[in-house]
């Protein structure tokens, strides 16, 4: 699994109806690029950075971090940061700090990918809810279990659950 059909799958199972479900202009493309970056911030595909080893002693937040001791970095741990974000547990594409994740790294490791994964979950994310605006979840999200990358598995859903079946 990649970063953007892990971003595509948690948007789905995360957005619950996708923009409509919030009475969001759901043709507007900064909709579904709002949608895209609280997907990110919510379920970010990408969990940890890769591990490195302290250069000298450090504190890090009242804790004491040994020269040579290994540091594995939580990525997503910035999207669910309560200093940062208002309900940091609730999805709200509204969210004005949505953008404030590192799913896509930081500074010299920011992910070269970044716009074209963007483009590609806006696209997959438009595309699905215009074509199945009744889009529901007929059940739980199967979590993919990965040390290294979050996403769904599997995700049932109900592609016309608003229309009366004939």
């Amino acid at each position: 699994m990649g970063t953007d059909d892990g971003s595509t799958g948690a948007g789905t199972a995360d957005s619950g109806t996708g923009p409509a479900d919030a009475g969001a202009d759901d043709t507007d493309d900064d909709v579904w690029t709002a949608l895209v970056d609280e997907t990110l911030r919510f379920s970010s595909p990408v969990r940890h950075a890769l591990m490195r080893y302290a250069v000298e002693d450090v504190d890090i937040a009242g804790v004491r971090v040994a020269r040579g001791e290994p540091v594995l970095a939580g990525l997503y741990a910035a999207g669910r940061d309560p200093g940062r974000h208002t309900d940091p547990d609730v999805f709200d594409p509204a969210r004005p700090t949505r953008r404030d994740h590192l799913a896509f790294g930081h500074g010299a490791h920011y992910c070269l990918g970044a716009r074209l994964a963007r483009l590609e979950a806006r696209i997959a994310l438009k595309a699905l809810f215009t074509r199945y605006p009744d889009l529901e979840a007929a059940g739980t999200p199967e979590r993919l279990a990965s040390i290294s990358v979050q996403g769904v598995r599997a995700l049932p859903v109900r592609l016309n659950a608003g229309r009366p079946r004939s």
